[in-house]
């Protein structure tokens, strides 16, 4: 398991690479994203709706929040990224998923 320091150190670099990647993609999509106190939130208008991307310290995990529901990434050190063990996403992939499905166009991140 990660320590404390390392899982801090991917987990911010993961939410920066993720955040610069949404920049770009915001410029043509319709949606809006912020990175703040280390959370990132993707914002929609029309219907209002916002996930929300979070570390999560004491369980070594990034925690997203999005269509009612709450998915846990891991750090998996083979692909080096956090990835969801369920379906083998990673944190880009999943979030490009649910803006797509929010949008209802394909959006890659």
């Amino acid at each position: 398991m990660l320590d404390e320091l390392q899982f801090q150190t991917l987990a911010e670099e993961a939410l920066t690479a993720l955040f610069k990647s949404l920049n770009d993609a915001a410029e043509k999509y319709d949606f809006e994203a912020d990175m703040n106190n280390g959370a990132l939130t993707v914002e929609f208008e029309d219907p209002p709706t916002k996930f929300v991307v979070s570390p999560n310290s004491p369980v070594r995990q990034i925690w997203v929040s999005a269509h009612l529901r709450s998915f846990k990434l891991d750090w998996q050190p083979l692909r080096n990224t956090f990835v969801l063990p369920d379906t083998g996403q990673d944190l880009k992939q999943l979030i490009a998923a649910h803006i797509s499905q929010e949008l209802s166009e394909e959006v890659t991140l």
